[in-house]
């Protein structure tokens, strides 16, 4: 090609380059395109299909020799979607949604309004904790001085009331059916305890939590050592709602057993092994196992 032939073939590809049009060579045809973006309002930006082009050689018509440019169409492509003004497909904005409350509750398994109690997840759940105090007359009942003739004392010396007098005091004070325990977690089986979390639960609220413990010497008292564990774990609920809180007063336990009991020695009845041990002095003498 002579010398001003090509310098004018390049100014005419530069002019195209320019119009943004497809230019050609003498070895291959290439297209280029111009875009005009245009702000849009919605959130989600128009999806379109891609075609990618790879770069070929044109094909030139066989009668008039014309080139095809091979993205010439691809404008013409029709969108996937349309969006709506909230900047969703229509299929989903038409859609029919259900609408969820979500409770703002304080607590997990908090109770809502004119919901069940036993809806109430008390597993997990504190409802009620520390929410209100009691009514006088239910406090008097529980914080009542404990009858002495009530008390038990232990061969090695420790004071307990039975878990039943327990039970009355609650049921005196809530009603029966006004109180209950709420296991928080599986009973845990060892080698030789029992163990298991309970929740007392007083009027349909929270009030106290506590593991309560039993041993047990053979597989087949498991059943038994399982239920004195629940019993267990109601004495020390208690300790939190001021129930025979004189059990746990180290002067008042001195006082009760000067007062009230005896240390005697008894004697095994079969290795025959003698040991000091405690007993109410209104009681009978020992007798099995340990012989007064």
């Amino acid at each position: 090609m002579p010398l001003f032939a090509h310098a004018a073939h390049g100014a005419r590809l530069a002019a195209r380059r320019a119009q943004g049009a497809r230019f050609t060579t003498s070895w291959r045809t290439y297209a280029t395109s111009t875009r005009n973006s245009i702000p849009r309002t919605v959130a989600v930006k128009k999806a379109s299909v891609v075609t990618k082009a790879s770069a070929s050689t044109a094909a030139k018509d066989a009668n008039n020799s014309k080139e095809v440019d091979p993205l010439q169409g691809a404008a013409d492509v029709p969108e996937i979607y349309e969006l709506d003004p909230e900047g969703l497909p229509e299929a989903v904005a038409s859609a029919p949604t259900a609408s969820f409350a979500t409770p703002q509750s304080a607590f997990v398994g908090e109770l809502l309004p004119g919901s069940d109690h036993v809806a109430t997840d008390w597993s997990r759940s504190y409802y009620g904790l520390s929410s209100q105090a009691f009514s006088k007359e239910i406090a008097d009942v529980l914080l009542a001085p404990i009858d002495e003739r009530d008390i038990e004392i232990k061969p090695d010396g420790l004071i307990y009331l039975p878990e039943i007098k327990y039970r009355r005091i609650l049921n005196r004070a809530f009603g029966p059916g006004g109180w209950g325990l709420a296991p928080r977690t599986e009973t845990n089986v060892g080698p030789r305890v029992v163990s298991r979390e309970y929740a007392l639960v007083c009027m349909g609220r929270l009030v106290a939590i506590a593991r309560g413990e039993q041993e047990y010497f053979d597989p087949s008292g498991i059943p038994t050592a399982t239920e004195a564990c629940k019993s267990n774990a109601l004495m020390r609920c208690c300790k939190d709602l001021g129930v025979a809180s004189e059990l746990w007063d180290p002067r008042f336990v001195r006082e009760f057993k000067e007062k009230h009991c005896v240390e005697v020695w008894g004697e095994h009845i079969t290795t025959k092994k003698k040991k000091r041990l405690w007993r109410r002095k209104d009681q009978p003498k020992l007798d099995y196992p340990y012989r007064e």
